[in-house]
């Protein structure tokens, strides 16, 4: 027979055992969620494999955009911890005083020049007088205009047209523009439907082929450093997995794009998935605003700090 005083102090270490569980669950069952913004285009795909790489405890949620000014936004307003944009994004943002800054690269090339199958344009001298799509404050429309100065040409000798990189190829198709400067998928689709045809990937400039980047609020870096490692750590795995294997890149792309194998076969060799942050990569990337500025797209540089190397470096120094 069991006595008053027993069943209860049975009782109350049972009722503690099953808070401090019912804790323990609740804990385990919250992990540290952090927002990633990634844009629409195989050059953004890496997030999209972050989940094999996330150390216990972690979960990415990767939240889609569909042009680099709003996922740049969507880092500095803090909707998301971290995002992939475009560098012309990235130094309009730091140009206009914004508190966004590059940490980490996410994609080089991935850019085309691509042109009607059946037009006479073959070289970038060839695009004087006709409909070109660009889209405006892109990183595409940096390079095409520094091919064109290089040259000799201005964008008063071509007809600028406004499109979005995911019209480009449909444009294209319909007649509507001669050639457009665009992103990846686009190029890859135009090629392999035979409505377009390679006038160049603009990539011999002193800009070399930046293009997307990676970046974090200035915020967090000061006050979340540990979350940065954890992030970027991750991005370099996930990158450098995605790097490696084409035909998961593309698989990958297939069913978060839409797009089809084909195209995108002929893209991906386009696209330069990496993370690293070097030196040439900081000067390409001053090169580049030098260039906005006299583009006068932007009222001034971005000040110092607005590339910050600390963290990929340790990881490189690892």
């Amino acid at each position: 027979m069991i006595d008053r005083r027993t069943l209860l102090a049975g009782l109350g270490a049972g009722l503690v055992a099953t808070s401090l569980s019912g804790r323990a669950a609740r804990a385990q069952a919250a992990p540290t969620v952090i927002r990633m913004g990634s844009l629409k285009l195989i050059h953004s795909i890496a997030p999209h494999f972050y989940e094999r790489f996330t150390p216990e405890g972690v979960r990415v949620e990767v939240i889609p955009f569909e042009s680099p000014t709003e996922g740049k936004n969507a880092v500095v307003t803090k909707s998301v911890d971290f995002g992939t944009f475009g560098l012309a994004a990235a130094t309009l943002g730091a140009a206009a005083g914004e508190p966004i800054v590059v940490i980490a690269s996410t994609c080089n090339r991935g850019m085309g020049v691509i042109a009607r199958k059946d037009s006479d344009i073959r070289t970038i001298k060839d695009l004087r007088g006709k409909r070109v799509a660009i889209w405006p404050g892109s990183t595409q429309e940096v390079f095409a205009l520094e091919r064109m100065r290089m040259e000799g040409l201005s964008v008063k000798d071509i007809t600028p047209v406004r499109v979005s990189f995911s019209e480009m190829h449909l444009a294209l198709a319909r007649g509507d523009v001669d050639a457009y400067v665009g992103a990846e998928p686009a190029p890859g689709v135009s090629l392999a439907s035979g409505v377009g045809q390679l006038v160049e990937y603009p990539y011999g400039t002193e800009m070399g082929s930046l293009n997307m980047v990676f970046g974090a609020h200035r915020d967090t870096l000061a006050e979340r450093p540990d979350l940065v490692r954890t992030m970027l750590e991750i991005h370099r795995k996930a990158t450098e997995f995605a790097a490696k294997d084409r035909d998961a890149m593309i698989a990958m792309a297939v069913a978060k794009l839409g797009q089809k194998r084909e195209a995108l076969a002929l893209s991906a060799p386009n696209v330069e998935l990496t993370w690293k942050l070097g030196p040439d990569e900081v000067r390409q990337a001053r090169v580049y605003a030098e260039r906005m500025l006299a583009l006068k797209q932007i009222k001034r540089l971005p000040e110092d700090g607005f590339i910050d190397t600390r963290f990929v470096d340790a990881m490189r120094d690892a």
